[in-house]
């Protein structure tokens, strides 16, 4: 179903390649929200292949799988595979009190990467993004220009940003314009 909800203003395009960073529209992985304690962060986590982390902003990888702390009994878990990922859930969680939702059609994953990648993301959020006060595995909600993203930095020079479909479109613009006047 992933396949046939697309969203109009993205399709096709391409990636943008200027200066010394690349944004580009991101395959569409499963992506679920796990809400609930320490029980069910830990049947979700083996149920998914990867334990949710319990460090505040930080991400837990392994192979393909991520899991994103995004707040004390909130995680973002990203996936390849859609069916494999959301049915193994109900049976983890059969006598926990939590929650997993699936949200893989409610957002769309945009990739930022390149040696200019952090000053590109730093023109329309307000972090500090340099790799000493945001490292490698760290993620958060925040906002870009006026839409709310979960960014997560995955490589020295990548990052991932989630947002919703509604604002894709902008914040792929805006991206664009922030990483043609960077070279001005």
């Amino acid at each position: 179903m992933a396949e046939m909800i697309r969203l109009s203003a993205l399709d096709g395009t391409a990636p943008i390649v200027h200066h010394a960073v690349a944004i580009t529209v991101a395959p569409p992985p499963a992506r679920a929200i796990v809400r609930g304690g320490a029980p069910a962060a830990a049947a979700v986590g083996a149920a998914f292949g990867v334990p949710l982390p319990a460090t505040p902003c930080r991400a837990a990888v392994l192979g393909a799988r991520a899991a994103l702390w995004l707040g004390p009994d909130e995680w973002l878990l990203l996936a390849p595979e859609h069916d494999v990922v959301m049915s193994a859930f109900p049976a983890a969680l059969a006598d926990i009190a939590g929650a997993v939702i699936d949200i893989g059609h409610r957002q769309l994953a945009l990739r930022v990467d390149g040696s200019d990648a952090s000053r590109v993301l730093n023109g329309g959020c307000p972090l500090d993004l340099q790799a000493d006060a945001f490292p490698v595995g760290m993620c958060t909600r925040t906002v870009f220009g006026k839409s709310e993203i979960v960014l997560w930095r995955h490589a020295a020079d990548g990052f991932h940003v989630e947002v919703a479909r509604s604002f894709a479109a902008y914040v792929f613009a805006l991206l664009r314009e922030i990483a043609i006047d960077f070279v001005l």
